[in-house]
């Protein structure tokens, strides 16, 4: 990669069904983490292979490096509420629990995962009771209802839905 490459530029071109150069972006910017900020412009670009490529390599980041979504919270939190490409729900429904959220901002991102339960994708499904589990574990007052909606996941979701909520149940019950 030129020094000079532009992290939209590395993680464009192809289609939906290739995550492309996002692993090598995802090396670049743990080692150039000031460069996380240009990924999450990518975020918001009109081109789904982009927007899909950075959702998929800030995750991946992210799980490593959390702090470094903190700066992008109000943007994240405003993807969250607005996306429709299913790529990227599934990939902020794994990101948000990561952030250092106030209440209404836990209860902002609820409401919004609880709507992903609503997709027509299986995984977006799935990451979204994953989500809403990540975000028990910081909130207790939220322990209730998504222990609920894990147990009846249980016994009506998709198989991976069914499979991912008892996982997810028994890590909150331990």
């Amino acid at each position: 990669m030129a020094l000079s490459e532009t992290l939209a530029a590395m993680l464009s071109g192809g289609d939906l069904r290739s995550i492309g150069r996002s692993d090598a972006a995802v090396k670049l910017v743990l080692r150039q983490p000031r460069r996380f900020g240009e990924l999450m412009e990518c975020l918001s670009s009109g081109d789904p292979v982009l927007r899909m490529r950075a959702a998929d390599a800030a995750e991946k980041i992210s799980a490593e490096k959390p702090r470094l979504l903190d700066r992008h919270k109000a943007e994240l939190l405003g993807l969250l509420a607005r996306a429709e490409q299913i790529e990227l729900r599934w990939h902020l429904a794994l990101m948000i629990p990561r952030l250092r959220l106030t209440a209404p901002e836990r209860r902002r991102a609820r409401v919004a995962l609880e709507g992903y339960l609503d997709d027509g994708s299986s995984i977006v499904k799935t990451f979204a009771l994953e989500g809403l589990a990540d975000l028990a574990r910081s909130d207790v007052a939220l322990l209730p209802d998504v222990k609920q909606l894990l147990e009846n996941a249980v016994h009506r979701g998709t198989p991976a839905m069914r499979a991912r909520a008892r996982k997810l149940l028994a890590k909150l019950l331990d």
